[in-house]
């Protein structure tokens, strides 16, 4: 059996000559900031060197580009994705998505 690892997303990823270090995180079931959402917290780090990194990115941006022409996930614009955030914060009624 292997260990696996569910993460909300990526905090940081530092480069510190030939080694990068990414930092996942989840959102707390627990912890709240000021405005009473979930806080983000440190899962797990993974360390590899730069050049199994830039593989990585690529094998990425291939797996993305692969939703994409499937449609599961859709491209926008940094302005409208901003224009987008805009518009969900002032019509969640939800404390959960201000």
């Amino acid at each position: 059996m292997s260990n696996e690892l569910y993460a909300d997303g990526i905090s940081e990823i530092t480069v510190t000559g030939t080694i990068v270090r990414i930092d996942f995180m989840s959102l707390s079931a627990t912890e709240k900031d000021e405005k009473g959402q979930p806080k983000p917290v440190f899962r797990q780090r993974v360390i590899m060197p730069v050049d199994a990194f830039a593989n990585a990115v690529d094998l990425m941006q291939k797996a993305l580009n692969g939703l994409v022409d499937a449609g599961a996930v859709r491209r926008v614009s940094p302005e409208a994705a901003q224009s987008a955030n805009r518009d969900a914060k002032t019509n969640n009624l939800s404390p959960n998505f201000n």
